[in-house]
Protein backbone atom coordinates (compact mmCIF):
# COMPACT_ATOMS: atom_id res chain seq x y z
CA UNK A 1 0.00 0.00 0.00
CA UNK A 2 2.84 2.33 0.74
CA UNK A 3 4.49 1.29 -2.75
CA UNK A 4 0.99 1.85 -4.19
CA UNK A 5 1.06 5.47 -2.87
CA UNK A 6 4.30 6.67 -3.89
CA UNK A 7 3.67 5.61 -7.29
CA UNK A 8 0.76 7.78 -7.87
CA UNK A 9 2.70 11.12 -6.07
CA UNK A 10 5.48 10.07 -8.73
CA UNK A 11 3.25 10.19 -11.50
CA UNK A 12 1.57 12.90 -10.41
CA UNK A 13 4.80 14.63 -9.81
CA UNK A 14 5.66 13.86 -13.40
CA UNK A 15 2.46 15.20 -14.98
CA UNK A 16 2.99 18.13 -13.58
CA UNK A 17 6.23 18.33 -14.55
CA UNK A 18 4.83 17.98 -18.34
CA UNK A 19 2.01 20.54 -17.86
CA UNK A 20 4.84 22.99 -16.85
CA UNK A 21 7.25 21.81 -19.70
CA UNK A 22 4.26 23.08 -21.99
CA UNK A 23 3.49 26.18 -20.11
CA UNK A 24 6.87 27.36 -20.09
CA UNK A 25 7.58 26.17 -23.79
CA UNK A 26 4.94 28.57 -24.99
CA UNK A 27 6.50 31.36 -23.25
CA UNK A 28 10.28 30.21 -24.88
CA UNK A 29 8.27 29.61 -28.25
CA UNK A 30 6.74 33.51 -28.07
CA UNK A 31 9.99 35.30 -26.73
CA UNK A 32 12.27 33.91 -29.53
CA UNK A 33 11.28 36.73 -31.49
CA UNK A 34 11.91 39.55 -28.43
CA UNK A 35 15.19 40.14 -30.72
CA UNK A 36 13.78 41.15 -33.42
CA UNK A 37 12.16 44.61 -34.37
CA UNK A 38 9.98 46.53 -36.63
CA UNK A 39 8.21 43.79 -39.70
CA UNK A 40 10.38 40.75 -39.28
CA UNK A 41 9.40 40.78 -35.54
CA UNK A 42 5.59 41.32 -36.44
CA UNK A 43 6.38 38.47 -39.22
CA UNK A 44 7.77 36.04 -36.65
CA UNK A 45 4.91 36.59 -34.27
CA UNK A 46 2.73 35.80 -37.00
CA UNK A 47 4.30 32.54 -37.96
CA UNK A 48 4.21 31.90 -34.43
CA UNK A 49 0.51 32.43 -33.99
CA UNK A 50 0.20 30.49 -37.15
CA UNK A 51 1.71 27.43 -35.67
CA UNK A 52 0.24 27.67 -32.41
CA UNK A 53 -2.99 27.42 -34.11
CA UNK A 54 -2.37 24.15 -35.87
CA UNK A 55 -2.16 22.19 -31.80
CA UNK A 56 -5.16 20.87 -30.80
CA UNK A 57 -7.58 23.31 -29.29
CA UNK A 58 -7.67 23.18 -25.93
CA UNK A 59 -8.23 26.09 -23.51
CA UNK A 60 -4.60 26.35 -22.43
CA UNK A 61 -3.22 26.31 -26.11
CA UNK A 62 -6.42 28.87 -27.04
CA UNK A 63 -5.15 31.32 -24.39
CA UNK A 64 -1.28 31.08 -25.77
CA UNK A 65 -2.64 31.83 -29.16
CA UNK A 66 -4.29 34.54 -27.73
CA UNK A 67 -1.47 36.17 -26.08
CA UNK A 68 0.25 35.32 -28.74
CA UNK A 69 -2.01 37.77 -31.04
CA UNK A 70 -1.72 40.42 -28.46
CA UNK A 71 2.07 40.67 -28.67
CA UNK A 72 1.59 40.68 -32.30
CA UNK A 73 -0.83 43.16 -32.68
CA UNK A 74 1.49 45.28 -30.44
CA UNK A 75 4.41 44.86 -32.26
CA UNK A 76 2.40 46.03 -35.66
CA UNK A 77 1.14 49.22 -33.72
CA UNK A 78 4.84 49.72 -32.92
CA UNK A 79 6.35 49.00 -36.11
CA UNK A 80 3.31 51.60 -37.62
CA UNK A 81 4.06 53.57 -35.06
CA UNK A 82 7.82 53.91 -36.57
CA UNK A 83 6.73 54.25 -39.89
CA UNK A 84 4.78 57.34 -39.17
CA UNK A 85 7.60 58.93 -37.56
CA UNK A 86 9.73 57.78 -40.05
CA UNK A 87 7.68 59.03 -42.88
CA UNK A 88 6.75 62.38 -40.80
CA UNK A 89 10.40 63.13 -40.77
CA UNK A 90 10.94 62.58 -44.80
CA UNK A 91 7.93 65.05 -45.06
CA UNK A 92 9.69 67.87 -43.16
CA UNK A 93 13.13 67.20 -45.69
CA UNK A 94 10.67 67.13 -48.78
CA UNK A 95 8.57 70.38 -48.05
CA UNK A 96 12.40 71.85 -46.88
CA UNK A 97 13.70 70.83 -50.63
CA UNK A 98 10.15 72.00 -51.85
CA UNK A 99 10.44 75.25 -50.45
CA UNK A 100 14.43 75.82 -51.89
CA UNK A 101 13.39 74.43 -55.63
CA UNK A 102 10.85 77.29 -55.50
CA UNK A 103 13.42 80.07 -54.80
CA UNK A 104 15.51 78.41 -57.24
CA UNK A 105 13.17 78.26 -59.61
CA UNK A 106 11.77 81.32 -59.20
CA UNK A 107 15.05 83.07 -59.50
CA UNK A 108 16.05 81.18 -62.80
CA UNK A 109 13.17 82.27 -63.89
CA UNK A 110 14.05 85.65 -63.46
CA UNK A 111 16.97 85.56 -65.01
CA UNK A 112 15.23 83.73 -68.12
CA UNK A 113 13.14 86.31 -68.38
CA UNK A 114 15.56 88.89 -68.13
CA UNK A 115 17.86 87.42 -70.59
CA UNK A 116 14.56 87.06 -72.89
CA UNK A 117 14.39 90.66 -73.20
CA UNK A 118 17.77 91.81 -74.21
CA UNK A 119 17.48 88.78 -76.36
CA UNK A 120 14.54 90.51 -78.03
CA UNK A 121 16.42 93.91 -78.21
CA UNK A 122 19.53 92.48 -79.66
CA UNK A 123 17.74 90.80 -81.65
CA UNK A 124 16.36 94.26 -83.58
CA UNK A 125 20.41 94.76 -84.38
CA UNK A 126 20.50 94.05 -87.83
CA UNK A 127 23.99 91.93 -89.50
CA UNK A 128 24.97 94.88 -91.47
CA UNK A 129 24.30 97.43 -88.59
CA UNK A 130 26.60 95.58 -86.40
CA UNK A 131 29.56 95.08 -89.23
CA UNK A 132 28.99 98.80 -89.86
CA UNK A 133 29.29 100.03 -85.92
CA UNK A 134 32.23 97.45 -85.64
CA UNK A 135 35.84 99.45 -84.85
CA UNK A 136 37.49 96.47 -87.00
CA UNK A 137 37.30 92.96 -88.32
CA UNK A 138 38.29 92.39 -84.72
CA UNK A 139 35.86 93.62 -83.07
CA UNK A 140 33.00 91.88 -85.22
CA UNK A 141 34.70 88.58 -84.55
CA UNK A 142 34.23 89.50 -80.91
CA UNK A 143 30.59 90.43 -80.91
CA UNK A 144 29.46 87.58 -83.04
CA UNK A 145 31.56 85.06 -80.67
CA UNK A 146 29.65 87.20 -77.45
CA UNK A 147 26.33 86.67 -79.17
CA UNK A 148 27.19 83.06 -79.82
CA UNK A 149 28.04 83.08 -75.95
CA UNK A 150 24.71 84.78 -74.92
CA UNK A 151 22.55 82.31 -76.84
CA UNK A 152 24.17 79.33 -75.60
CA UNK A 153 23.66 80.65 -72.23
CA UNK A 154 20.26 80.98 -72.74
CA UNK A 155 20.01 77.65 -73.99
CA UNK A 156 21.23 76.57 -70.86
CA UNK A 157 18.93 78.98 -68.67
CA UNK A 158 15.81 77.54 -70.60
CA UNK A 159 17.47 73.18 -69.92
CA UNK A 160 17.53 74.88 -65.88
CA UNK A 161 14.12 76.43 -65.74
CA UNK A 162 12.29 73.36 -67.22
CA UNK A 163 14.78 71.21 -65.01
CA UNK A 164 14.20 72.99 -61.78
CA UNK A 165 10.17 72.85 -62.63
CA UNK A 166 10.60 68.73 -62.84
CA UNK A 167 12.58 68.89 -59.82
CA UNK A 168 9.47 70.72 -57.89
CA UNK A 169 7.05 68.75 -59.70
CA UNK A 170 8.75 65.24 -58.32
CA UNK A 171 9.24 66.54 -54.96
CA UNK A 172 5.64 67.89 -54.66
CA UNK A 173 4.45 64.08 -55.90
CA UNK A 174 6.69 62.99 -53.53
CA UNK A 175 5.47 65.14 -50.83
CA UNK A 176 1.76 64.06 -52.03
CA UNK A 177 2.34 60.23 -51.63
CA UNK A 178 4.57 60.50 -48.52
CA UNK A 179 1.33 62.13 -46.97
CA UNK A 180 -1.56 60.07 -48.28
CA UNK A 181 0.73 56.86 -47.10
CA UNK A 182 0.92 58.61 -43.10
CA UNK A 183 -2.88 59.19 -43.77
CA UNK A 184 -3.26 55.77 -43.98
CA UNK A 185 -0.90 54.44 -41.48
CA UNK A 186 -2.70 57.03 -39.13
CA UNK A 187 -5.84 54.65 -40.03
CA UNK A 188 -4.10 51.87 -39.25
CA UNK A 189 -2.76 52.41 -36.32
CA UNK A 190 -6.46 53.33 -35.06
CA UNK A 191 -7.78 50.33 -36.71
CA UNK A 192 -4.84 48.22 -34.51
CA UNK A 193 -5.62 50.04 -31.53
CA UNK A 194 -9.27 48.73 -31.66
CA UNK A 195 -8.16 45.49 -32.68
CA UNK A 196 -5.80 44.88 -29.60
CA UNK A 197 -8.36 46.08 -26.88
CA UNK A 198 -10.55 43.80 -28.51
CA UNK A 199 -8.54 40.97 -28.41
CA UNK A 200 -7.54 41.55 -24.71
CA UNK A 201 -11.12 41.58 -23.86
CA UNK A 202 -12.07 38.95 -25.33
CA UNK A 203 -9.05 36.77 -23.84
CA UNK A 204 -10.80 38.15 -20.39
CA UNK A 205 -14.24 37.00 -21.59
CA UNK A 206 -12.55 33.71 -22.79
CA UNK A 207 -11.28 33.13 -18.86
CA UNK A 208 -15.52 34.51 -17.24
CA UNK A 209 -16.78 32.03 -19.50
CA UNK A 210 -14.67 29.03 -18.83
CA UNK A 211 -13.10 30.22 -15.04
CA UNK A 212 -10.08 27.83 -16.04
CA UNK A 213 -12.29 24.58 -17.02
CA UNK A 214 -11.35 22.77 -19.80
CA UNK A 215 -14.58 20.55 -19.98
CA UNK A 216 -16.21 24.23 -20.21
CA UNK A 217 -14.39 25.11 -23.15
CA UNK A 218 -14.64 22.48 -25.17
CA UNK A 219 -18.58 22.23 -24.43
CA UNK A 220 -18.67 25.96 -25.64
CA UNK A 221 -16.33 25.12 -28.61
CA UNK A 222 -19.07 21.70 -29.41
CA UNK A 223 -21.80 25.09 -29.77
CA UNK A 224 -19.05 27.10 -31.86
CA UNK A 225 -19.03 24.19 -34.21
CA UNK A 226 -22.93 23.43 -33.91
CA UNK A 227 -23.74 26.97 -34.84
CA UNK A 228 -20.91 26.73 -38.00
CA UNK A 229 -22.38 23.76 -38.91
CA UNK A 230 -25.52 24.78 -39.51
CA UNK A 231 -24.57 27.71 -41.42
CA UNK A 232 -22.38 25.42 -43.53
CA UNK A 233 -25.38 23.23 -44.28
CA UNK A 234 -27.25 25.41 -45.82
CA UNK A 235 -24.74 27.51 -47.65
CA UNK A 236 -23.82 23.45 -49.21
CA UNK A 237 -27.50 22.36 -49.51
CA UNK A 238 -28.54 25.19 -51.28
CA UNK A 239 -25.54 26.45 -53.18
CA UNK A 240 -23.27 23.53 -53.26
CA UNK A 241 -19.43 24.73 -53.66
CA UNK A 242 -19.96 27.01 -56.59
CA UNK A 243 -18.70 30.49 -56.45
CA UNK A 244 -19.95 33.94 -57.90
CA UNK A 245 -18.04 36.60 -60.16
CA UNK A 246 -16.92 39.54 -58.20
CA UNK A 247 -18.81 42.35 -58.40
CA UNK A 248 -19.34 46.07 -57.24
CA UNK A 249 -22.22 46.80 -56.14
CA UNK A 250 -23.92 49.82 -53.79
CA UNK A 251 -27.17 52.17 -53.14
CA UNK A 252 -28.33 54.20 -50.88
CA UNK A 253 -27.55 52.20 -47.92
CA UNK A 254 -23.97 51.19 -48.54
CA UNK A 255 -22.57 48.49 -50.30
CA UNK A 256 -23.47 44.82 -50.89
CA UNK A 257 -20.79 42.09 -50.41
CA UNK A 258 -21.89 37.94 -51.24
CA UNK A 259 -20.30 35.65 -49.10
CA UNK A 260 -19.29 33.28 -52.27
CA UNK A 261 -17.78 35.99 -54.10
CA UNK A 262 -14.73 34.79 -56.01
CA UNK A 263 -12.55 37.21 -54.57
CA UNK A 264 -12.92 35.96 -50.82
CA UNK A 265 -14.94 33.04 -51.37
CA UNK A 266 -12.46 30.44 -50.44
CA UNK A 267 -10.94 32.48 -47.77
CA UNK A 268 -10.59 30.50 -44.56
CA UNK A 269 -12.47 32.27 -41.46
CA UNK A 270 -9.48 32.60 -38.98
CA UNK A 271 -7.50 30.56 -40.49
CA UNK A 272 -9.49 27.69 -38.91
CA UNK A 273 -8.39 24.61 -41.23
CA UNK A 274 -11.31 22.31 -39.03
CA UNK A 275 -14.39 20.46 -40.90
CA UNK A 276 -17.32 22.76 -41.18
CA UNK A 277 -19.92 19.86 -42.24
CA UNK A 278 -17.80 18.27 -45.23
CA UNK A 279 -15.47 21.18 -45.82
CA UNK A 280 -13.13 23.84 -44.60
CA UNK A 281 -14.31 26.80 -42.64
CA UNK A 282 -14.07 29.25 -45.76
CA UNK A 283 -16.35 32.26 -46.56
CA UNK A 284 -18.59 30.61 -49.11
CA UNK A 285 -19.53 28.34 -46.42
CA UNK A 286 -19.94 29.81 -43.21
CA UNK A 287 -19.65 33.54 -43.76
CA UNK A 288 -23.21 34.93 -43.73
CA UNK A 289 -22.56 36.10 -40.56
CA UNK A 290 -19.57 38.22 -41.51
CA UNK A 291 -20.73 39.12 -44.68
CA UNK A 292 -23.72 40.86 -42.99
CA UNK A 293 -21.43 42.60 -40.98
CA UNK A 294 -19.05 44.14 -43.35
CA UNK A 295 -22.43 45.19 -45.27
CA UNK A 296 -23.25 47.64 -42.36
CA UNK A 297 -19.83 48.43 -41.13
CA UNK A 298 -19.70 50.03 -44.69
CA UNK A 299 -23.39 51.82 -44.18
CA UNK A 300 -21.40 53.61 -41.27
CA UNK A 301 -18.64 54.54 -43.87
CA UNK A 302 -16.34 51.73 -43.16
CA UNK A 303 -14.47 49.98 -46.37
CA UNK A 304 -13.76 46.58 -45.27
CA UNK A 305 -14.70 43.68 -46.65
CA UNK A 306 -15.87 40.11 -45.85
CA UNK A 307 -11.96 39.22 -46.19
CA UNK A 308 -10.82 42.00 -43.71
CA UNK A 309 -13.69 40.80 -41.23
CA UNK A 310 -12.52 37.34 -41.64
CA UNK A 311 -8.69 37.69 -41.29
CA UNK A 312 -8.83 39.76 -38.17
CA UNK A 313 -8.56 36.89 -35.15
CA UNK A 314 -10.33 39.25 -32.40
CA UNK A 315 -13.88 38.65 -34.42
CA UNK A 316 -13.88 35.59 -33.35
CA UNK A 317 -14.16 33.20 -30.50
CA UNK A 318 -12.03 30.69 -28.89
CA UNK A 319 -9.73 30.39 -31.95
CA UNK A 320 -12.59 28.94 -34.08
CA UNK A 321 -14.42 30.57 -37.35
CA UNK A 322 -17.44 31.61 -34.89
CA UNK A 323 -18.35 35.41 -34.76
CA UNK A 324 -18.16 36.69 -31.43
CA UNK A 325 -21.59 37.66 -29.35
CA UNK A 326 -22.41 40.81 -30.28
CA UNK A 327 -19.41 40.96 -31.88
CA UNK A 328 -17.32 44.30 -32.90
CA UNK A 329 -19.07 47.42 -33.41
CA UNK A 330 -19.40 48.93 -36.60
CA UNK A 331 -16.94 51.63 -37.67
CA UNK A 332 -17.77 53.14 -34.17
CA UNK A 333 -21.50 52.34 -33.86
CA UNK A 334 -21.88 50.50 -30.92
CA UNK A 335 -23.56 46.51 -31.30
CA UNK A 336 -26.33 44.60 -28.89
CA UNK A 337 -27.24 41.15 -29.23
CA UNK A 338 -30.98 40.98 -29.02
CA UNK A 339 -32.22 36.84 -28.83
CA UNK A 340 -35.66 35.94 -29.89
CA UNK A 341 -36.77 39.62 -30.92
CA UNK A 342 -40.43 40.40 -32.13
CA UNK A 343 -41.31 41.68 -34.91
CA UNK A 344 -42.11 45.26 -33.56
CA UNK A 345 -38.79 45.26 -32.04
CA UNK A 346 -36.86 45.63 -35.46
CA UNK A 347 -39.20 47.34 -36.80
CA UNK A 348 -38.50 49.99 -34.21
CA UNK A 349 -34.94 49.52 -34.53
CA UNK A 350 -35.18 50.36 -38.08
CA UNK A 351 -37.45 53.20 -38.00
CA UNK A 352 -35.08 54.79 -35.34
CA UNK A 353 -32.38 54.77 -37.79
CA UNK A 354 -30.15 51.53 -36.77
CA UNK A 355 -28.45 49.16 -38.68
CA UNK A 356 -30.16 45.59 -38.14
CA UNK A 357 -28.69 41.91 -38.88
CA UNK A 358 -31.17 38.99 -38.25
CA UNK A 359 -30.14 35.42 -37.66
CA UNK A 360 -32.78 33.07 -39.18
CA UNK A 361 -33.30 29.38 -38.48
CA UNK A 362 -35.40 27.09 -40.81
CA UNK A 363 -37.22 25.20 -37.80
CA UNK A 364 -38.42 28.23 -35.84
CA UNK A 365 -37.15 28.61 -32.01
CA UNK A 366 -36.39 29.49 -29.68
CA UNK A 367 -32.62 30.57 -29.94
CA UNK A 368 -32.04 29.03 -26.81
CA UNK A 369 -32.49 25.72 -28.47
CA UNK A 370 -31.78 25.93 -32.17
CA UNK A 371 -29.44 27.85 -34.20
CA UNK A 372 -29.34 30.48 -37.30
CA UNK A 373 -28.99 28.62 -39.97
CA UNK A 374 -28.23 32.12 -42.05
CA UNK A 375 -28.17 35.72 -41.21
CA UNK A 376 -29.01 38.71 -43.37
CA UNK A 377 -28.94 42.40 -42.93
CA UNK A 378 -32.67 44.10 -42.46
CA UNK A 379 -32.96 47.39 -44.91
CA UNK A 380 -36.36 48.44 -44.22
CA UNK A 381 -39.84 47.35 -42.94
CA UNK A 382 -41.39 45.86 -46.30
CA UNK A 383 -45.76 45.57 -45.33
CA UNK A 384 -45.80 42.44 -42.97
CA UNK A 385 -42.28 42.14 -43.83
CA UNK A 386 -38.93 43.07 -44.59
CA UNK A 387 -36.18 44.63 -47.20
CA UNK A 388 -33.35 42.90 -47.33
CA UNK A 389 -29.55 42.78 -48.37
CA UNK A 390 -28.85 38.78 -48.73
CA UNK A 391 -25.37 38.04 -48.70
CA UNK A 392 -26.14 33.98 -50.23
CA UNK A 393 -27.91 34.48 -53.48
CA UNK A 394 -26.66 36.26 -56.13
CA UNK A 395 -26.82 40.10 -56.56
CA UNK A 396 -29.76 40.13 -53.65
CA UNK A 397 -28.96 43.79 -53.06
CA UNK A 398 -32.87 45.19 -51.83
CA UNK A 399 -34.58 42.37 -52.13
CA UNK A 400 -37.53 40.88 -49.80
CA UNK A 401 -37.37 38.46 -47.32
CA UNK A 402 -40.06 36.65 -48.29
CA UNK A 403 -38.28 35.73 -51.85
CA UNK A 404 -36.76 32.84 -50.11
CA UNK A 405 -37.67 32.91 -46.18
CA UNK A 406 -41.52 33.31 -45.86
CA UNK A 407 -41.32 30.47 -43.50
CA UNK A 408 -38.42 30.75 -41.62
CA UNK A 409 -38.27 32.87 -38.07
CA UNK A 410 -35.88 35.55 -37.08
CA UNK A 411 -34.62 33.93 -33.55
CA UNK A 412 -32.14 36.23 -33.23
CA UNK A 413 -30.65 40.02 -33.90
CA UNK A 414 -27.63 42.00 -33.44
CA UNK A 415 -28.82 46.30 -33.73
CA UNK A 416 -25.75 48.87 -34.42
CA UNK A 417 -26.92 52.16 -33.12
Amino acid sequence: MFFSKKKIIFILFLLSLLVLSKYFSIIVYAADCDDKNGQEKVDCLQNKVNDLKGQAKTLSSQISIMDSQIRLTEARIETNKRQILDLTLDIDTTTKKISSLQDSLNKITEVLLNRIVATYQAGRVQPFEMLLSSRDASNLLARLNYLRIAQNHDKRLIYDVQQAKNDYTNQKDIYEAKKKKVENLKKQLEAYTVQLNQEKVNKQDLLSQTRGSEATYQSLLAQARAQLAAFSNFATSTFGTSLVPHKELSDEYGKYYNQRDSQWGNLLVNNDSSNCRGGPCTLARIGCLITSYAMVASRFGSSINPADVAVNSSNFWGGSADFMKPGPSANGHAVSYVADPSIQQLRDALSSGAAVIAGLSINGGPSSTHYSDHWVVLRSVDGESFKINDPAYQDAMNVSLNDHYSSWTIIEARIYR
